[in-house]
């Protein structure tokens, strides 16, 4: 069933009942529908080891993290972020949030403008956000925006932990690299077998 659209682009109710039943994710920004392209081993590998980590972290925690399903409204915009925890699930809504206190997405060099600049933007202004998240998947690099520091960035690489004050955890990028294949991860490996040797 075609979703229908108006002058202005098509309705947040619209949007909803077209994903219900559409075989292809989309993102709806400003009105406009967006389909979300297949990801690559790489991207599916970090996405699997943050949601772990996080889901391990939050298991007797009110707070509970989603993958890549769940959707993220911010005003009548709606996102598909990779990782996402939520400590207040609306569950009258099951299949968006409004109240993320991280959120996580895993980037590539076609999705780094999105992801960094529209994104970012829309995700600082919900207002129970307290961390945003940005994984680099070709590289070893770790971004984290956060509400406390005024969603400044501070990089993470390998060898070094990031902390998660939302959720009082602390993630090392070494674990959220496990399995990847690129050039980063595969010299850290060697120097780290090199060391042991």
């Amino acid at each position: 069933m075609p979703i229908a659209k108006n002058d202005d682009g098509l309705s947040p109710e619209a949007y909803l009942r077209g994903e219900l039943t559409s075989t292809v994710k989309h993102e709806l920004i400003d009105g406009q529908v967006y389909a979300m392209a297949g990801a690559s081993a790489n991207h599916e590998r970090i996405c699997q080891n943050m949601a772990r980590k996080l889901g391990n972290h939050l298991e007797d925690s009110p707070c509970e993290p989603f993958g890549s399903d769940m959707k993220v409204r911010v005003r009548d915009n709606f996102y598909y972020p990779d990782v996402l925890v939520d400590c207040d699930f609306d569950e009258s809504e099951p299949y968006f949030t409004t109240t993320p206190v991280i959120i996580v997405e895993v980037i590539s060099r076609s999705t780094r403008k999105m992801d960094e600049k529209v994104k970012l933007l829309e995700y600082i202004n919900i207002p129970t956000l307290e961390e945003y998240v940005v994984i680099e998947q070709d590289i070893a690099d770790v971004t984290v925006y956060r509400k406390s520091d005024d969603w400044r960035s501070t990089h993470y690489f390998l060898g070094e932990d990031f902390y998660l004050k939302s959720i009082d955890c602390t993630v090392s990028v070494a674990d959220i690299y496990r399995r990847v294949q690129n050039e980063d991860v595969r010299l850290f490996l060697e120097q780290q077998k090199t060391s042991s040797e």
